[in-house]
């Protein structure tokens, strides 16, 4: 697939790339460089370690109940042990459940993950709108993503200018030369 996908842009590129202009950026590096996606990513530690803990005490819990019931089963009647057995059982369940709500695929902190990450991503791609607009490129890459790019010419990067845009980087310091 990727063999396929890379082939296709190259075919692409080679068709326009006489006449157009592009360039690639870092957008890992330039999203930890955000404020906001820093702030996320505490409070989703907080949120996290939050969950994580009150998983941990419902389980200590469940380990007591088992211990318990161990330690009287052969005091127990059969009907006895069955109530105990199936008690432990539903409480694990609960847990099961109350892990995925948090944790699993489209659970809380999935969703948090979402609520608070993507208005820093779209103001990332704002930028990096902006600067292909003020640039006059036709293509930028993230070398962040899948798209393998074996070798990169420095005179391309524009994560600079993104930082700029954003108000994270320094005029000073930047690396393309091409306008």
């Amino acid at each position: 697939m990727k063999s396929l996908c890379l082939a296709l842009l190259l075919t692409l590129f080679s068709t326009f790339a006489w006449g157009q202009k592009f360039g690639y950026i870092d957008s890992e590096y330039i999203i930890k460089q955000m404020p906001e996606y820093k702030k996320a990513q505490t409070e989703l530690n907080e949120f996290s370690l939050k969950w994580q803990k009150e998983i941990e005490a419902d389980q200590v819990k469940i380990d007591k109940l088992r211990e318990d019931y161990q330690a009287e089963e052969v005091l127990l009647t059969e009907d006895m042990r069955k109530e105990r057995m199936d008690t432990i059982a539903l409480k694990e369940s609960k847990l099961r459940d109350l892990q995925k709500n948090y944790f699993g695929f489209k659970g809380l902190l999935f969703l948090k993950r979402q609520e608070l990450v993507k208005p820093a991503q779209d103001k990332l791609f704002k930028a990096i709108e902006k600067v292909a607009k003020e640039k006059k490129l036709a293509i930028i890459f993230d070398k962040s993503g899948e798209l393998v790019m074996v070798y990169t010419d420095p005179v391309h990067d524009y994560t600079d200018f993104v930082l700029e845009e954003l108000g994270l980087g320094d005029k000073n310091d930047k690396i393309p030369t091409n306008k």
